[in-house]
């Protein structure tokens, strides 16, 4: 805090070596800023600073930065308009930039906006130049405004006082589907649905896998479709929903406008099937099924770009060997949690197993099953071949698969 002080006992250079020394007592007083500048240029006059020599001057210095707290260069601006008999500074002039538009044209914005229903920026503006055209000189200013000025004038607190919505655009709700977290509470046929986009070259989209994944044995059905338009995907679901050999009961994806749509709403009420969707804050709503978009698909089906077209030969090579592949001879790892008195979970996997033998596995297992799907049938399925040889077939069959698609130009995948 700067202040002013008592300084009648400093009168020669003596004494001012004396006080910087801390040795001579002196009286303190609070100081003004304006106060302080005059108080330096008295000191600067009454020690007639610009008569002294280097030495002297540096004591003088020292005495002023001391008691008034500037820093070297401070200091050196009061000495150099001292010594240039000038003020150290000009007085604060506040500007005021120049207000191109009033209240009133604030209040014309207002009333076209509660005429016209409160229309973009750029279309209000067309109106203004439209009224001053058509003779309403009141529109002077504003039929030359900017669609950003319009927006601008909108935050008046005048407008706000004289338009009568200003509210902005509310985001479309669709009721379609539950937000939370579903409950098999150990039956399958709760699926968690993703979507895996397999690149674009240039404007050429690429083919879409829908993953498809129980929560409780893991059971696995990919489908690959062209587009992930309402016409595509409910065809595909279909198809999906016929390779799963127990009853679908709930199927939960994020919320993705390909599923969480009409079309999927009403399909899913044909096959009796609950429809929920990702919660907000809760990314592990869905993580099995993107968990599996990179452990499955994303390791067999790489990241270079597929052309549409070849969709359906994709979905034969699912079909007939990924798909049997997954369910019947990979094993997968199922998680065991343990609460903890605090809370806290604790997920340890010990259990592997293939699909199959976790669906057999369960309490009465053929109570899940679809109308003409029996455990002898799965039985057989899985024991028709080894592991290795399934693996083998599958390898093989998607060489042959890569083998006729036609890699990207230009060395883009």
């Amino acid at each position: 805090m700067v202040m002013r002080f008592d300084d009648s006992l400093l009168q020669t250079l003596g004494n001012l070596r004396m006080f910087i020394d801390g040795t001579l007592p002196i009286t303190f007083q609070p100081l003004h800023r304006d106060d302080r500048s005059r108080w330096i240029r008295h000191t600067l006059v009454r020690f007639k600073y610009l008569a002294l020599k280097r030495p002297e001057k540096q004591v003088v210095q020292r005495y002023i930065s001391k008691i008034s707290g500037l820093s070297r260069a401070q200091l050196a601006r009061h000495i150099a308009a001292y010594r240039d008999n000038r003020p150290i500074g000009v007085p604060y002039r506040r500007h005021q930039p120049f207000q191109r538009y009033t209240r009133t044209d604030v209040e014309l914005i207002a009333s076209t906006d509660n005429a016209h229903g409160r229309l973009s920026g750029k279309t209000t503006a067309e109106i203004c130049k439209a009224q001053y055209a058509a003779g309403d000189h009141r529109f002077a200013r504003l039929c030359r405004i900017s669609s950003a000025q319009v927006y601008r004038l909108r935050q008046h607190h005048r407008y706000r006082e004289e338009a009568l919505t200003i509210e902005k655009t509310q985001a479309a709700k669709r009721n379609i589907g539950e937000r939370r977290k579903p409950e098999p509470d150990g039956a399958p046929g709760f699926l968690r649905v993703d979507t895996v986009h397999q690149g674009d070259f240039g404007k050429n989209k690429g083919v879409y896998h829908i993953n498809l994944v129980d929560e409780v044995t893991q059971w696995e059905v990919v489908v690959a479709v062209e587009q992930i338009s309402e016409e595509c995907v409910e065809p595909a679901l279909k198809a999906a929903f016929e390779l799963f050999p127990f009853r679908i009961k709930n199927f939960h994806s994020d919320n993705g406008g390909e599923y969480i749509n009409d079309v999927v709403h009403q399909f899913l009420v044909r096959w009796k099937a609950k429809q929920t969707k990702g919660r907000p804050r809760h990314s592990n709503d869905n993580g099995l099924a993107e968990t599996k978009n990179g452990a499955i698909i994303r390791k067999h089906m790489g990241y270079r770009h597929i052309p549409q077209p070849y969709a359906s030969r994709i979905n034969v090579f699912y079909r007939e060997h990924l798909i049997p592949y997954l369910n019947f001879h990979r094993p997968c790892a199922f998680p065991e949690t343990t609460v903890l008195p605090n809370g806290k979970k604790i997920v340890k996997y010990r259990e592997y197993k293939t699909p199959i033998k976790k669906l057999l596995s369960l309490d009465q297992p053929g109570q899940y099953l679809r109308t003409g799907i029996t455990l002898g049938y799965l039985r057989s399925q899985a024991s028709a071949k080894l592991p290795n040889q399934a693996a083998e077939e599958m390898q093989e069959a998607k060489r042959k698969l890569f083998s006729i698609i036609p890699p990207p130009q230009n060395g883009m995948l």
